[in-house]
């Protein structure tokens, strides 16, 4: 009998395949890092076109979300009787999906966010207030915290995922898993916007933060205390604005 509680997943066995989602995020970790870890904050696309920044952005979020998700990936394996690794790519493919057509509305934001650097300085000050207190208002709603629980207790999910049937089960599967996941992380992704989006210090600290809501025993206190937290800063950052060096110009550099 599998017992469905408040706490996150932890595995002792399947280590292979949460082995192998970690490798993955190690890997665009490791390509973010060389190829823009010496950039320093700056607004819009980066001068990116659509394909590339989608790319460039599916890989950012293989890095950031991949750690926390190895956990749901290792007990969807269980799951697996015959040709796990493949079939555990084609999970993460659906799952990375999802977030890379989270790309589309980011890069349009992206676009509109870029034009900032034209006006006064007080309207990017503005509009940094306004992604901080966003994403501070969702960490505080039940939507974030229905989100987060099928995040941090899957097992509902893995019995979801279990009538599938059909060669496109595990595709489904991971975007669905994604979904959730989108649904629990968007606004902290959105702050990107406001840090610079290839921000590494800021890349960090907000997987550091995904990954502790979602494994750590006390998570979902912890999204609260973010919450808390991003709304204060959307008061700060009128005071201080270098605290939102991709939209005011702080200079901060990328690593």
């Amino acid at each position: 009998m599998v017992r469905v509680t408040g706490r996150p997943v932890t595995l002792r066995r399947g280590a292979s395949p949460a082995g192998l989602l970690l490798l993955a995020a190690a890997a665009a970790w490791v390509w973010v890092v060389t190829r823009w870890g010496g950039m320093e904050a700056m607004p819009g696309t980066m001068g990116l076109s659509l394909p590339a920044f989608l790319a460039v952005w599916t890989l950012m979020m293989a890095a950031m979300m991949l750690p926390a998700t190895a956990p749901v990936g290792a007990l969807y394996a269980r799951t697996i009787t015959l040709h796990r690794t493949p079939r555990m790519v084609v999970f993460t493919v659906g799952y990375l999906l999802v977030w890379a057509a989270a790309g589309l509305p980011v890069y349009g934001l992206a676009v509109g966010l870029g034009r900032v650097e034209y006006l006064p300085a007080s309207a990017g000050t503005a509009v940094a207030a306004t992604l901080f207190a966003v994403n501070g208002v969702y960490q505080l709603t039940p939507l974030k915290d229905r989100c987060l629980a099928r995040c941090r207790s899957p097992i509902a999910l893995m019995l979801r995922y279990a009538s599938y049937a059909g060669p496109s089960r595990d595709l489904r599967a991971g975007a669905h898993h994604g979904a959730f996941c989108l649904g629990c992380c968007w606004s902290l992704m959105v702050l990107l916007a406001a840090f610079g989006v290839m921000n590494l210090w800021a890349m960090v600290a907000l997987t550091a933060v995904i990954t502790t809501e979602k494994l750590a025993p006390a998570g979902h206190l912890v999204a609260r205390v973010v919450g808390i937290a991003s709304i204060a800063l959307a008061v700060a950052v009128f005071w201080f604005p270098a605290l939102a060096p991709g939209l005011t110009g702080g200079g901060m550099a990328g690593m």
